[in-house]
């Protein structure tokens, strides 16, 4: 792995935010180096981590990692690779407005093109930052994204449909509200339906949105773009599929004393020669 210089992490970005002016792409989410080398050897133009599929392979929770943590991994990923790299940052690391502003520009001198901020508060009561109070933070991170002069996206979340309260007019109620607060990007994970889609497309317009994809679905990427949807990533997905193998072949070596579970594994010439490569 080579660090980027600017001029590449420049170009980087002025790539990343192309991607996002037409057309629909696929954004995976690798949770390593090694997965992010496959990955841009497959040919796909950009990507994004996963805050579930890095903490998992670090014996950790979804939302365990600390923010010290996270920055060393957006390091590790963005030079891992020659594509942009959109951050999972999770909320943030922080409620205040100002406290997101802070870790923002710090995300952004790790090099990568875009950062995507939640409004989970991670309150199982109130498992919602208002929406007054998500545009804020939205707002917070656009000032640390123009201070520094960078060309980073903003990527705002409404995680209504992944805590527990799917009402999709309150979801199309915060994207706008992020939108005006100027996040680039919009995104509601775990939207289900094509009305859900079309409607989030319709009410972000002509903003670019992300839909999420992270199981075995009837969509394809030819269903997204007839919807108007400009990327589709897939979260912790991939690192899942990963995990499921590995608990298979681990599982019937534990309990039956047999190999099975290797069948169908990579070949380790195939891994040496793409990693060697």
């Amino acid at each position: 792995m080579t660090i980027p210089t600017a001029e590449q992490i420049r170009q980087r970005r002025a790539a990343f935010r192309q991607l996002h002016a037409s057309g629909c792409f696929a954004l995976p989410n690798p949770w390593d180096p090694g997965s992010a080398r496959y990955l841009a050897h497959l040919g796909f133009k950009a990507l994004a981590t996963t805050s579930s599929g890095w903490a998992w392979s670090r014996g950790s929770f979804d939302g365990g990692m600390s923010l010290d943590a996270v920055l060393g991994h957006l390091r590790e990923m963005v030079a891992a690779t020659a594509l942009p790299v959109n951050a999972d940052f999770e909320k943030g690391f922080a409620d205040a407005p100002e406290d997101v502003a802070r870790h923002v520009r710090l995300a952004i001198d790790t090099g990568i093109a875009g950062v995507s901020i939640e409004d989970s508060s991670g309150k199982p009561d109130a498992p919602l930052f208002d929406i007054a109070l998500g545009a804020e933070r939205i707002r917070a991170a656009r000032k640390a994204i123009d201070a520094s002069g960078q060309d980073v996206m903003l990527i705002g979340r409404a995680e209504n449909f992944f805590v527990g309260r799917p009402d999709i007019d309150d979801a199309i109620a915060r994207l706008r509200a992020y939108s005006e607060a100027g996040a680039d990007c919009l995104y509601a994970p775990a939207l289900h339906t094509r009305e859900q889609i079309a409607a989030v497309v319709a009410a972000c317009a002509p903003k670019p949105v992300n839909v999420l994809i992270g199981g075995a679905s009837d969509f394809t990427m030819a269903d997204m773009a007839q919807l108007g949807v400009r990327r589709v990533s897939v979260g912790g997905g991939l690192a899942r599929a990963a995990w499921g193998g590995f608990m298979r072949a681990a599982q019937e070596l534990a309990e039956h004393g047999r190999f099975d579970g290797f069948a169908g594994a990579a070949p380790g010439r195939e891994l040496n020669q793409l990693f060697r490569a």
